[in-house]
């Protein structure tokens, strides 16, 4: 960690592996603790010489770095630890101060404690805990693979990721304006920072797993499995089909994501409800957000080196998540638990950073929200190997049967396309194309592309509609949905010329609304959600 990450990190909002304290001339005595919490779960910096006052840390420095930096590495390699740990130093001049930090990594070898068994702590949030009785059992149980996630792969490389996935979980994050200080690095660069590759340039499982081209996840991880099945009764004894839906087998972690994502939405009601402060009725996504978080946390937390299958069975009357691997305790404990110990850290940090799921914990607590708010159950079991999550709902076999197309109803749906196309100031020939082509549902095309335009709506600080013309929007759509669009293909979806087609991409790069990133040939195109002022001084790209 160079002088500057470290200033950094001091004003971080992610402190789930990070601690200062002050340490003026002695080492604190509850630094054990930060210790065995780190070695307990995934690791993290221990800074000497800052002093927190309230919100704000102040760099006072350490009297003796010599003896201070002795007795700490001296401690980890007594026999004060059940183990013998090992950690890295460095020191750092800052305005005057001499300040210290450690960092201590993940142990193999779990639990870790100091002194006595019941010394054990893990690190929850920005604090350490000490750890329940079922809490270090589950680590005697889980040490064999608990870290596995962590670990680089020998003889493997960026080449290995499937770029488009990388670019389209990127993408994702712009949108939403998350990690903006990684928004300028290059891929490299910003698989280093998050994890999915090592500093040497070596994936990690969790990398592999997230962004990584099929022939090399099924080597490597063979177990991967992330299912999904429409089952058109209450049971499968019950149907009268095996399935009627099962997603295509996808190439890693983050498209299956995507396309369950996308397939649950359509299995559930969003009614409206009043917002008291605009006096209108808006969508009532809660539903929707519990599912979401059940997804993501079956993402995140299932063991992907387990032989059984991780899949999701949508039936008539209840979803059930079925996820490979066992909770740390039972699940009503969990609800009552502030518990952030991870099966899969970087993976659970990569969806977190999208503002996919909870920031902290399981969210275990939003998970059992789903009776209060629909009046239907929501259970959850678990044993050594599967952890059952299951919500019921109200008969849902309408919108999962298969329903054999007609003529009829697909001249309803060019109809349905239509008139989304003139409410979302979009061409038809765009929205036909992401929903017959690219898959995409047509909740989720307004969904999404309102999504855009609230953002920009901000940036602009006027209606969309005075300053962008329906080809313009219709761009803005298209590349949301497909970065990687080319000159050819939106000369035939919008049905002009590409001088036409130059003009629009101009007009948009010169409202900072549209930049072109990469090479001609490989790069992609992104939307740009800075505010106005931001972008005044940035170079205009060569399109």
């Amino acid at each position: 960690m160079t002088k500057e990450e470290l200033i950094k990190r001091i004003d971080d909002l992610e402190w789930e592996d990070f601690e200062v304290k002050e340490a003026k001339s002695e080492l604190p005595k509850n630094i054990w603790e930060t210790v065995g919490a780190f070695a307990n779960t995934s690791g993290g910096w221990i800074v000497l010489g800052v002093k927190q006052i309230g919100k704000k840390f102040e760099m006072i420095g350490v009297d003796n770095v010599e003896k201070l930096e002795q007795d700490f590495l001296g401690t980890l390699r007594s026999q004060k630890f059940n183990v013998r740990l090992s950690a890295s130093s460095f020191r750092y001049d800052i305005d005057g101060h001499k300040i210290l930090a450690f960092y201590v990594p993940s142990s193999a070898l779990k639990p870790i404690y100091y002194g006595n068994p019941s010394n054990t702590f893990i690190r929850m949030g920005s604090g350490d805990q000490r750890a329940t009785e079922m809490e270090v059992m589950q680590m005697y149980h889980d040490q064999s693979f608990g870290i596995r996630s962590e670990l680089s792969i020998p003889d493997t490389d960026m080449g290995m990721l499937n770029m488009d996935t990388l670019h389209s979980y990127r993408a994702y994050l712009n949108v939403d304006g998350a990690l903006p200080q990684c928004k300028d690095m290059n891929d490299e660069e910003f698989c280093k920072k998050l994890n999915i590759l090592d500093a040497k340039g070596l994936l990690t499982y969790a990398g592999l797993l997230m962004f990584g081209k099929s022939p090399y996840v099924t080597a490597y991880v063979p177990t991967f499995c992330m299912d999904y099945i429409e089952i058109p009764g209450p049971t499968v004894e019950a149907a009268y089909t095996r399935y009627t839906y099962r997603i295509p087998e996808q190439e890693n972690l983050w498209e299956s994501y995507l396309i369950i994502y996308r397939r649950l939405r359509t299995l559930i009601d969003t009614p409206f409800k009043l917002d008291s402060d605009r006096g209108v009725n808006v969508e009532d996504k809660r539903q929707w957000d519990i599912l979401r978080e059940a997804l993501a946390n079956m993402c995140m937390h299932t063991d992907h080196f387990s032989p059984v299958r991780s899949c999701i069975h949508a039936f008539t009357d209840k979803i059930e998540f079925v996820n490979a691997g066992s909770l740390p305790m039972p699940a009503e404990q969990m609800v009552r638990t502030f518990y952030s110990s991870l099966r899969n850290p970087t993976i659970a940090k990569l969806f977190r950073f999208a503002n996919i799921s909870e920031n902290v914990g399981f969210g275990m607590g939003k998970l059992f929200s789903w009776k209060q708010l629909t009046g239907n159950e929501v259970t959850c079991k678990s044993d050594r190997n599967v952890v059952r999550v299951t919500f019921f709902l109200k008969n849902n076999i309408d919108k999962i049967e298969t329903v054999h197309p007609t003529e009829g109803l697909e001249l309803d749906v060019k109809i349905l396309q239509k008139r989304l196309g003139e409410k979302l100031g979009v061409k038809y020939s765009v929205i036909a194309f992401l929903n017959e082509k690219l898959g995409e549902k047509l909740g989720i095309i307004e969904e999404e592309c309102q999504k855009v335009q609230r953002k920009l709506g901000i940036k602009l600080g006027i209606k969309l509609g005075i300053k962008l013309g329906i080809n313009q929007m219709s761009i803005l759509l298209l590349v949301h949905f497909y970065p990687r669009i080319t000159r050819n293909e939106l000369s035939q979806l919008l049905e002009f010329s590409f001088t036409s087609v130059d003009v629009n991409l101009n007009k948009l790069k010169d409202l900072y609304l549209l930049e072109r990133v990469g090479a001609r040939k490989n790069g992609y195109w992104q939307i740009n959600l800075e505010s106005e002022h931001d972008g005044e001084n940035k170079n205009k790209s060569e399109i």
